[in-house]
């Protein structure tokens, strides 16, 4: 297993990880998902777009956006093969890893508020619920979690 920035080339095979991620949301959306939506080419080009991979094939990904700043987490997704190894959670340690070598304090996240089983998740891993907005059509919610100097 390997974590490695995304190269221009991983996005095709980047969009085929995500679409299976975030498939089984479209019916309690009623649409896909917005990272669905996203053009990997693109957001690899903008973006620190990381990949976790097994023999040569992308098992998950993690899209971070410094802005304005502050370091948020945009996407992070695991092929739902995969699921129940901990790879989500060691792509979520690398996303804080990552904020604290740059100095940040804080690192943000949103999700679909009608995603609960990842709300659960995030608020195991210490993030707290900062705000609820419609954006872009989704209902999202935004947490926080306080990084500390050391490691988590």
């Amino acid at each position: 297993m390997e974590i490695r920035p995304a190269r221009v080339e991983d996005a095709p095979e980047i969009t085929k990880c995500v679409a299976a991620a975030y498939g089984i949301y479209i019916g309690r959306l009623g649409k896909p998902p917005r990272p669905m939506l996203d053009d990997y080419t693109k957001i690899i080009q903008q973006h620190r777009v990381l990949v976790l991979c097994e023999v040569k094939k992308i098992i998950g990904i993690l899209v971070l956006i410094i802005q304005n700043q502050s370091f948020l987490v945009d996407n992070v997704a695991e092929h739902p093969d995969q699921r129940g190894r901990g790879y989500g959670r060691k792509l979520m340690a690398v996303a804080e890893e990552e904020a604290r070598r740059l100095g940040f304090t804080a690192i943000m996240l949103y999700t679909n508020a009608r995603m609960t089983e990842n709300i659960g998740l995030y608020k195991k891993l210490g993030y707290t619920e900062t705000g609820r907005k419609s954006e872009q059509g989704y209902d999202r919610v935004y947490m926080q979690k306080l990084l500390s100097e050391e490691s988590s």
